[in-house]
């Protein structure tokens, strides 16, 4: 008998071992399996829809996942409830959503790096792009540049200067390895041929505070610094973006700071365990975007220079993909280990 032979027998008797009381049992739970999805899609939700943050509570992240958890609980009729899970830069997280049960009743909210930079970053990294769906992108937050209260530098000149001066000795804070303002840090240091020394937490709210306490000189931050910096408790340098801070027009862009090249938004969106009925997410895409255009919600970003603005599951994919390419070649131009 030859190999093809051997193969069409080795199945017929896998068949054989099936009897057809266990064979109809198998395909009568396929079909149950399948036919309650589809009643769960219809009537979705029902009951709590939980959003897991992958940030501690009072960073930018954060901030917007509430802001938008009230309105999107009155589109769909139930409660949002948001669970901060802070950790390995998103991926626990993402770990707990993709073994979730895709039924949609479990999402996943945070800033795109956490599919884009760190499978090629961190080992044991999961697969996002292939175990998670992505619902769309609710919108970006500016980055910024501010520095500890007494630290002796009035603009990104004498901060470079300052930091050529002492190198490897000026702290910088962030949200997590792999995270925008990690990697922003690191292209602001490529770009002004300096060395800075880079200090992680699990979130913007703690990298905030190290920096309020003066445990760490600088911070790539979102606008949640700018009560601190109206208080005098941080200065601000520059905006990491393609416009001026609507609420501090005096301070400059780093490309109007003489560099062109940096322009780095953190970018947030909503993901669903990649087999979620396709039903439930375009019910969750609607009310997502008919959330991001709610004035209120309009404001509440505007509050902390984010900006409210819903891009689709498509749209969100291709940013995705756009992303990972840059964010790749950055990982391997700076050698970036999160060991």
């Amino acid at each position: 008998m030859n190999d093809i032979g051997k193969k069409r027998a080795g199945a017929n008797e896998g068949r054989a071992q099936l009897s057809p009381k266990r064979w109809f049992q198998a395909v009568s739970g396929v079909l149950l399996l399948a036919a309650s999805l589809t009643v769960s899609a219809q009537n979705w939700p029902a009951r709590t829809v939980r959003v897991v943050v992958g940030t501690a509570p009072g960073g930018g992240v954060d901030l917007m996942a509430r802001a938008l958890a009230q309105p999107l609980s009155d589109l769909l009729g139930q409660p949002v409830a948001i669970d901060n899970r802070a950790g390995g830069s998103g991926n626990l997280a993402a770990v707990e959503i993709i073994r979730s049960t895709p039924d949609g009743y479990n999402l996943l909210f945070g800033p795109m790096t956490q599919q884009t930079v760190n499978p090629s970053l961190i080992k044991g990294s999961p697969n996002s792009a292939k175990d998670l769906v992505p619902v769309g992108l609710i919108g970006r937050s500016q980055l910024h540049l501010v520095t500890k209260k007494d630290l002796p530098a009035n603009s990104v000149a004498d901060l470079v200067k300052l930091a050529k001066s002492k190198p490897g000795t000026i702290t910088y804070s962030s949200s997590g390895v792999g995270t925008s303002p990690h990697l922003l840090g690191e292209l602001f240091q490529k770009q002004a041929g300096i060395s800075l020394l880079h200090v992680p937490y699990k979130g913007s709210g703690p990298a905030l505070l190290s920096a309020l306490a003066g445990e760490t000189d600088i911070a790539f931050i979102t606008g949640v610094a700018y009560q601190h910096v109206r208080a005098g408790r941080l200065n601000l340098l520059a905006v990491a973006s393609d416009k001026r801070a609507s609420e501090f027009p005096q301070v400059p862009t780093m490309i109007e700071a003489g560099y062109k090249e940096i322009v780095f938004d953190a970018w947030i969106g909503i993901w669903a365990p990649a087999a979620t009925p396709p039903a439930v997410l375009e019910r969750l895409s609607k009310a997502l975007a008919d959330a991001c255009n709610q004035p209120a919600v309009i404001k509440k970003f505007n509050d902390f220079n984010a900006e409210a603005k819903f891009v689709d599951s498509a749209g969100f994919r291709l940013m995705l993909e756009k992303e990972t390419q840059t964010m790749s070649v950055l990982v391997k131009e700076r050698n970036i280990s999160a060991d």
